[in-house]
């Protein structure tokens, strides 16, 4: 089963720490062949909606730009409970904010 986790941008300022944990979850995960891929996400990104066959393109996804995804990982674990562990973990390093954790369907 794949899941996509992404995050919001908290906004605190990442530190020696932040960096040196992160890198040991990542690597972990890694090592467990889990972790499909990992990035940053651009924060201003464009909007694409439809509605009554109109399309309209604006810029930035979100009404705040706290609400803004900031990051993701792509995970391949046995279970939903799995993946919300590892969500669980990173949030535990990464501090507050906010962590969606998603189903991928398909290949």
């Amino acid at each position: 089963m794949r899941y996509l986790m992404t995050t919001n941008a908290s906004g605190a300022v990442p530190d020696e720490k932040l960096f040196a944990e992160m890198g040991a979850f990542i690597e972990e995960m890694t090592a467990k062949g889990v972790l499909l891929a990992t990035g940053g996400l651009e924060p201003a990104g464009i909007r694409v909606e439809s509605s009554g066959g109109e399309i309209v393109v604006t810029d930035g996804p979100f009404a705040e730009a706290k609400e803004a995804a900031a990051g993701f990982a792509l995970v391949e674990v046995r279970s939903k409970e799995e993946a919300i562990e590892l969500a669980r973990r990173f949030r535990g390093i990464a501090g507050d904010g906010t962590s969606v954790v998603q189903q991928v369907f398909g290949s």
